[in-house]
């Protein structure tokens, strides 16, 4: 397991990372309420917000990992759906571990 995979395990395991998802998650359910005029403004913003915690303490490809598994979690995509961003993913951090590697290395 790579540094970057190890690191998103971590992170998962967390109690901020999953009350930071707990937020967002309800946070997204609470907007779908707002007036159509507030979805540009206060919902973006609350959205944004809300997502940026768990996010923030994920960072790099863990970040683009957690907002898919808070859109599964929101039933916005399947996880089936989701299985081809989540190897790209997965690919993405063995490639730029390895090059981390021989940068570090030359």
């Amino acid at each position: 397991m790579s540094m970057e995979e190890k690191a998103m395990q971590s992170c998962r395991e967390l109690v901020c990372w999953q009350k930071g998802m707990l937020l967002a998650r309800l946070i997204c359910r609470l907007t779908v309420r707002f007036p159509a005029e507030e979805q540009c403004g206060l919902v973006l913003q609350m959205r944004g917000a809300a997502v940026s915690t768990p996010s923030n303490l994920a960072e790099g490809q863990a970040e683009l990992d957690t907002q898919l598994t808070l859109s599964i979690d929101l039933e916005f995509c399947s996880p089936a759906d989701a299985t081809e961003a989540m190897g790209l993913i997965q690919d993405l951090r063995k490639m730029l571990s390895a090059l981390r590697r021989s940068v570090t290395h030359s």
